[in-house]
């Protein structure tokens, strides 16, 4: 019996560094851990293989570039460059790496959040519907969860009491991060997106930059329909 408890040892040993080998093995561990799976009640949040993700949109503090504003709490989008700002005191922000709208659905303004919701529930635009039929079967609403194209939160942008229709969101597809192939909205990493969540309040200012194809959203007017995802 002795004996073959200690055949097996070896292979129970291996078998558990295997399950345990780290997803980001060889990342700075420091922002591996800004990644690592989370749990949010009533799911767990995966993850984040950061491999086929560019470093530079990893979250990082960073100084605020020239240009942009130095007022400690306000949102920053920079379409062109796939980031959003988060500043502090001192002329610091911090960096998101985000996903943006295709040409034809970037979009551009000042607003504020509204509100901030966990696990949202996703609605298609009827436009969005007529655009790609197959949202149709979820005219009535897709319940929050890992699978939901809004990821584990959801700020809502409205400019004076009009709803844009634009959110800054989470994703459950990592690889858009740097990319623009959403319908108008930024998606953030679920991790990025519960980071943001957490420190801004309902009020926050958010400015969008302009950016090739930008679609200014206009005070007082209705915005182009294109989505949420």
């Amino acid at each position: 019996m002795r004996a073959a408890v200690a055949v097996a040892l070896p292979a129970l040993i291996l078998a558990a560094c295997n399950s345990t080998t780290p997803l980001n093995k060889g990342i700075d561990p420091a922002i591996a851990s800004l990644y690592a799976p989370v749990d949010e009640p009533p799911y767990r949040v995966p993850g984040v293989n950061l491999h086929p993700i560019d470093p530079q949109y990893y979250r990082q503090t960073v100084a605020i570039p020239a240009g942009l504003p130095k007022e400690p709490g306000v949102i920053v989008v920079d379409p062109a460059s796939r980031f959003l700002y988060f500043t502090e005191q001192g002329g610091m922000a911090i960096r998101y790496g985000i996903g943006v709208g295709r040409d034809g659905f970037l979009w551009s303004g000042t607003a504020t959040i509204h509100d901030k919701t966990a696990w949202p529930k996703w609605f298609p635009p009827k436009e969005m519907i007529d655009r790609e039929p197959r949202y149709a079967r979820y005219a009535d609403g897709m319940d929050g969860g890992i699978r939901n194209p809004l990821g584990a939160r959801a700020l809502y942008i409205w400019q004076g009491n009009k709803d844009t229709l634009y959110r800054l969101h989470g994703t459950n597809d990592p690889s858009s991060i740097g990319q623009a192939v959403s319908s108008g909205c930024v998606r953030m990493l679920n991790q990025d997106v519960i980071d943001l969540y957490n420190r801004v309040p309902l009020g926050t200012k958010v400015i969008v930059l302009p950016a090739p194809g930008a679609l200014p959203v206009v005070p007082g007017t209705d915005p182009v329909k294109v989505g949420s995802l």
